[in-house]
């Protein structure tokens, strides 16, 4: 792995969160209420091999898995949920159980709202920390890693030869061109693909654009990098992660930034996989360094108030929210997620690189089931999680 530093946004008035579909109250009232879900594993390395545990099996009282995750875990955690079902007796994992959304929404589903869930996983490992520790959680794990691509309509020829080096000035040309959709981009403030494809943008200036990190970022983005990024509308549709594939296959929006899952995970799309710096995924010393170089971009915080963002590693972790209904069944999903089998799952069609064993902030709080699946967090890692 590797990574790279982030580019910001504009100083236009920042839009209301509860403009963005699909993360109205509403939505997360209903999450409160059906609170239930189960989601898939991972696994793979030589000697270790997941069994189910007693720990799942003790929690007969209330035996179905629930789990708020991340958008881009919707293929992969149902996979990882039927592999627990199938391993211990007396659990569920119903799809009805499973809501899968822009992670900061889950926090603030958490934090704000009440929600109630087994397992919380996200798409940026410093949300648990920042966000729910040490009031909502103890501790999390870091399981996986992955990269920025870009997902496009191949029936406008405006992107032929698109490729990893040129994607930048073939998207601008793209939307630039009559009769071409705009660029489907998602809100900053509450799903962190919203902040990570502003931070490709700069990257991608930075090391294709002869150093020029608003070279690509200007035409989505109003504004100077390091300030709120409004979307240019007459570049951009605000549209919700969870749409990207129906909305490129439709000829809604001509193109999209997301991860390297949603691409592959996905048949028949077109996409191209950025070099690992600019997707995000690389974590050297040379990517770090050229993350750090970059401004952040500022998003609108659960109060209201305007935070500054900077690029890391895309890094997914999970965590067992104090507040779970079955804490026990949690640990036991998480156990199989960074086991053998769940790396095997998880890397079975090459959009994630699991990581085994899983990375926590807090080792000496982890339920004794997870002790042996975890080490500390690297030590670059730490400078991006406080008291880690």
């Amino acid at each position: 792995m590797s990574a790279e530093a982030p580019a910001p946004a504009p100083n236009a008035a920042p839009p209301a969160r509860s403009t963005m579909p699909g993360t109205s109250t509403a939505v997360w009232i209903v999450v409160v209420i059906i609170v239930a879900a189960a989601v898939g594993g991972l696994g793979f390395y030589a000697g270790y091999e997941y069994r189910g545990s007693s720990a799942a099996s003790s929690a007969a009282a209330n035996n179905t898995l629930s789990i708020l995750g991340a958008g881009t875990l919707t293929v992969t955690f149902p996979e990882l949920a039927s592999a627990l079902v199938n391993q211990t007796p007396g659990i569920s994992a119903p799809a009805a159980a499973q809501t899968y959304e822009g992670s900061i929404d889950i926090t603030t589903a958490i934090t704000s709202l009440a929600a109630r869930t087994d397992v919380a996983a996200l798409a940026d490992f410093r949300l648990v920390p920042q966000m729910l520790e040490p009031k909502y959680a103890n501790y999390e794990v870091v399981f996986a890693t992955t990269q920025e691509a870009l997902i496009y309509n191949s029936s406008f020829p405006a992107f032929n030869g698109i490729n990893a080096q040129n994607w930048g000035e073939k998207l601008v040309q793209a939307v630039t061109t009559p009769g071409v959709p705009k660029l489907g981009v998602w809100n900053a403030s509450t799903d962190p693909n919203g902040y990570n494809e502003i931070f490709s943008m700069m990257l991608q200036g930075q090391f294709y654009q002869g150093g020029n990190i608003s070279a690509i970022y200007s035409h989505f983005y109003n504004g100077a990098p390091g300030a709120y990024a409004t979307p240019n509308p007459a570049t951009t549709l605000l549209e919700h992660e969870s749409q990207a594939v129906n909305l490129v296959r439709t000829g809604v929006v001509s193109a999209v930034i997301t991860y390297k899952p949603i691409a592959l995970q996905n048949p028949g799309l077109h996409y191209v996989l950025f070099n690992t710096t600019v997707g995000l995924m690389a974590n050297d010393s040379a990517a770090l360094a050229a993350y750090a170089a970059l401004p952040g971009t500022q998003i609108i915080s659960a109060s209201g108030a305007l935070v500054t963002v900077h690029p890391a590693p895309i890094l997914f972790s999970a965590t067992v929210p104090l507040n779970a209904p079955n804490p026990a069944l949690g640990a036991a999903f998480l156990h199989l997620l960074v086991s053998p089998q769940g790396s095997r799952i998880l890397s079975e069609d090459g959009a994630w690189n699991p990581i085994f064993p899983g990375w926590s902030n807090n080792v000496t709080g982890v339920p004794s089931i997870l002790a042996p699946d975890v080490v500390p967090l690297p030590s670059w890692a730490t400078t991006f999680v406080p008291n880690a």
